[in-house]
């Protein structure tokens, strides 16, 4: 111990003593004045600057840690401990009260954007997410919705959906179409008033129309997990259905973002046929590779870092596919976690360590970004909100009515019709990625942008209670039904 005690004095002196004199002497050499550039001359009259600007700001520490915190890195990681901190705040809030963390996060996002920080404090939501800020933030909430997309078709069951096909096609059909319908005919109502200039009536009575057909997936399967009802009837029924109605709901939404992107007929029918043979190459050739080459693999090996790495490589590659042939990136990472092999262990294996970062940490960004687009005090008067109010009763109407009345032609009772109906209204995170997408793509305006994230949320806070009331109803009927026959008696 003194042994290395004294080794490690001797060093610091003989060296420490090394780089004075090094110091020293070097302080007394003068460059070459061939050299001096704009650079030295920026530098030189910062230098005789330096002691007036000192004196200015006040020097001391408080200056230079007020100017380093103001620096672009200093305000993303800022950025990042109060989103996370705020989204999973009100996330365990949520979980408490028997909703999914989602919505938490979700009004989480909302709550530190304008229409809560903003309006109680513009300066600091404006030193929090200044304007400048905001291209960093919106890449990495994009790269968190393309591993979020990846999760998604990990957890879309193939094998599940074909046994159950003929009621999970009639319904989630039926869920799309209903809505689909009920929203174009909203859109002739609010399309003078709401759609931004420029936009044709087609693409906004599309989209709107998509808008209400979404069903959020990942949501749905969390609600039926807390409640213990996956293996049930009905929690596997609307596994397959809500299955089904993501995978037409984004082909709708590859077809409107296609069309609206490119120039004229010609180019959304070369995107679409493009779209179309991509599919058909990532479902016929690379899903049965993949499980194959899996299948070769020594177990060891698929849970390796270079098998994580390359897994990343294909997600980042599929979604930059798509973006190249004109639709969002978010389709072609959807479609390479469909391609994942069905071994479960490999599947819990990649939702162990995607689902973890990107839920933890990038979603919260995806919230806070959307949050930032919305704001709450563009609906000022009583027909915004009346508005509002019909697009969330649209939205109701055609995706919890047109579900449950598919449900019930199948055979199921009201009672199972009716909660379909509702877990097949969840929207939650889904409608948020769809309605940014809308947003970017200039078929939105911040307006309507800012009632559709107020129907994702009702749709996506209600489910809980109206399952819960499907509950409460079932307990009384018998009872009142045994009380009814003890009269009789």
């Amino acid at each position: 111990m003194s042994k290395n005690l004294g080794f490690y004095a001797v060093v610091l002196v003989l060296f420490g003593t090394g780089i004075y004199f090094i110091l020293n002497y070097g302080s007394r050499l003068q460059p070459d004045p061939a050299n001096a550039g704009p650079a030295v001359t920026q530098s030189t009259a910062h230098a005789q600057a330096g002691p007036e600007k000192a004196k200015a700001v006040g020097g001391g520490i408080a200056s230079t840690l007020v100017e380093n915190l103001r620096s672009p890195l200093s305000i993303l990681l800022l950025q990042i401990i109060v989103i996370v901190l705020a989204a999973k705040a009100l996330g365990s809030l949520c979980l408490k009260i028997r909703q999914p963390p989602v919505i938490g996060e979700m009004i989480a996002g909302i709550l530190l954007g304008p229409s809560l920080l903003g309006f109680l404090s513009p300066g600091t939501q404006t030193f929090l997410f200044p304007a400048d800020s905001m291209g960093s933030l919106r890449m990495l909430s994009q790269i968190g919705i393309i591993l979020f997309m990846f999760v998604v078709g990990i957890e879309l069951d193939v094998q599940h959906l074909r046994k159950k096909a003929d009621a999970a096609v009639l319904v989630s059909h039926a869920s799309i179409i209903v809505p689909f319908f009920l929203g174009s005919a909203a859109a002739l109502l609010i399309y003078r008033s709401l759609a931004p200039a420029g936009v044709p009536f087609s693409a906004f009575a599309m989209f709107i129309g998509v808008t209400m057909s979404i069903t959020a997936f990942p949501v749905l399967a969390r609600i039926l997990e807390e409640r213990q009802m996956t293996r049930s009837h009905l929690g596997s029924t609307s596994l397959a259905c809500a299955a089904v109605d993501d995978v037409t709901a984004w082909c709708l939404l590859a077809v409107v973002v296609a069309i609206v992107k490119s120039d004229g007929m010609a180019g959304s029918f070369l995107t679409i046929v493009l779209t179309l043979l991509f599919i058909a190459f990532m479902l016929f050739g690379v899903k049965p590779w993949a499980a194959r080459i899996t299948r070769e693999l020594p177990e060891e090996q698929t849970g390796s870092i270079w098998f994580l790495a390359t897994i990343f490589i294909f997600v980042f590659a599929s979604a930059l596919f798509t973006e190249l042939i004109g639709i969002h990136a978010l389709f072609g990472a959807f479609l390479a976690g469909v391609c994942m092999p069905p071994e479960t262990g490999l599947r819990k294996f990649l939702r162990e360590r995607v689902e973890t970062f990107s839920s933890v940490l990038l979603m919260p960004l995806f919230f806070a970004f959307t949050g930032l687009r919305t704001q709450v005090g563009l609906l000022n008067d009583v027909q915004g909100w009346m508005v509002c109010a019909g697009l969330v009763v649209v939205a109701i109407v055609g995706k919890l009515g047109g579900s449950m009345a598919a449900a019930r032609w199948t055979g199921m009772s009201w009672g199972d019709s009716f909660s379909l109906g509702a877990l097949m209204n969840t929207r939650g995170l889904v409608e948020l990625i769809v309605l940014n997408l809308g947003y970017d793509l200039g078929i939105l305006s911040p307006r309507i942008f800012t009632m559709l994230v107020i129907m994702a949320l009702t749709t996506t806070f209600m489910t809980g209670p109206l399952l819960q009331l499907r509950r409460l109803v079932d307990r009384r009927v018998p009872v009142m039904m045994g009380s009814g026959n003890s009269v009789q008696a």
